[in-house]
């Protein structure tokens, strides 16, 4: 990711190009995602309200919202290379813009950063978590184990690490953390924090090489996407545990498999043993139509005989259905 260019001519057109309404749903807390298909139609998500329609946009305005951002991020946008990816120059809020001919017209996506942390508390009195699984999890960050947040697209993973990171800044506020981020989206109000973003140039898993060198009491990996999983694994096993990551799966147990699938990406095998020491606690959590919640929180305490050994303070779904059957 390029270093943003934040011009404020290059803001007004910006903002001249998206239109009042979508600036204003940038200014609006309970955004989640603006939205534009190649069809012109626009939709919002908001918080507890879920995806509506938003109305339209022409191609020539997406071009624009396309082109400017592509400017800010001193990139380039065209046929030859349609896609661009970054940080808006208002707000640094993530963005997803594409030209056609990956698709039709012009489309967008504009995931809008948390502006408000949500405490563990909030969690358990909106329903989102159960109070055992909060207080699994307070125990976990106590007790200095590493968390792996699991989730799909939009089920509020980094919303939910946010919460985490600040209750382990409450328990230990003394430790320094070392932050790693593709798009700034972690919120961190530790007195002692480094936080790292990469860029074209430098990847995550040549900033997890330097962390190590950042004396990091807790490292914390905004998503884990690569093969750089085996390079944090390795760093949470030598000195370094009570860290925190996220990673793109369904279910709790479906990260594993998936850690598996990163780690093999650069060791041509899938490290179930580096795994099943680094990775003590998983919260896996999704969106349903009634809103977002906690699916399940598991232990893992090794891989061993073949299998990972796990335990939950609460049963899963996966076992639930088992044992119905």
């Amino acid at each position: 990711m390029t270093q943003l260019r934040s011009h404020p001519r290059l803001v007004r057109k910006l903002q001249e190009a998206l239109g009042d309404q979508l600036c204003v749903a940038l200014d609006d807390n309970s955004v989640v995602e603006i939205m534009l298909n190649p069809d012109g139609k626009l939709f919002i998500e908001r918080l507890g309200h879920g995806v509506a329609p938003a109305g339209e946009m022409s191609s020539a305005a997406a071009e624009m919202v396309i082109g400017t951002v592509a400017h800010a991020l001193q990139s380039q946008v065209d046929n030859d290379q349609p896609i661009i990816s970054g940080e808006l120059p208002i707000g640094g809020h993530r963005f997803e813009g594409l030209l056609p001919p990956v698709v039709a017209k012009p489309a967008f996506t504009i995931r809008r950063r948390a502006s408000r942390l949500v405490p563990l508390d909030d969690y358990v009195r909106t329903g989102v978590m159960t109070e055992i699984q909060a207080a699994t999890i307070s125990s976990a960050i106590g007790s200095r184990l590493n968390i792996i947040i699991s989730g799909g697209t939009g089920s509020g993973k980094t919303t939910l690490a946010n919460a985490v990171i600040n209750a382990i800044i409450e328990s230990a506020p003394e430790d320094r953390l070392v932050i790693l981020e593709d798009t700034a989206e972690i919120q961190c109000g530790a007195e002692n924090a480094v936080l790292l973003h990469t860029s074209d140039a430098v990847d995550m898993a040549r900033l997890l090489k330097s962390t190590m060198r950042l004396r990091p009491d807790r490292i914390v990996v905004g998503e884990v996407r690569d093969g750089a999983a085996l390079t944090l694994l390795k760093a949470w096993n030598t000195g370094h545990p009570g860290g925190v990551a996220t990673i793109h799966s369904n279910t709790a147990t479906s990260a594993l498999r998936r850690l598996e699938q990163l780690t093999a990406e650069v060791s041509q095998q899938p490290m179930h043993e580096v795994i099943g020491e680094a990775v003590d606690l998983i919260i896996s959590i999704e969106r349903t139509p009634r809103g977002r919640r906690v699916r399940d929180v598991i232990h893992i305490e090794r891989f061993a005989g073949g299998q990972y050994e796990i335990h939950s303070d609460q049963p899963t779904e996966e076992q639930e259905a088992r044992n119905v059957a």
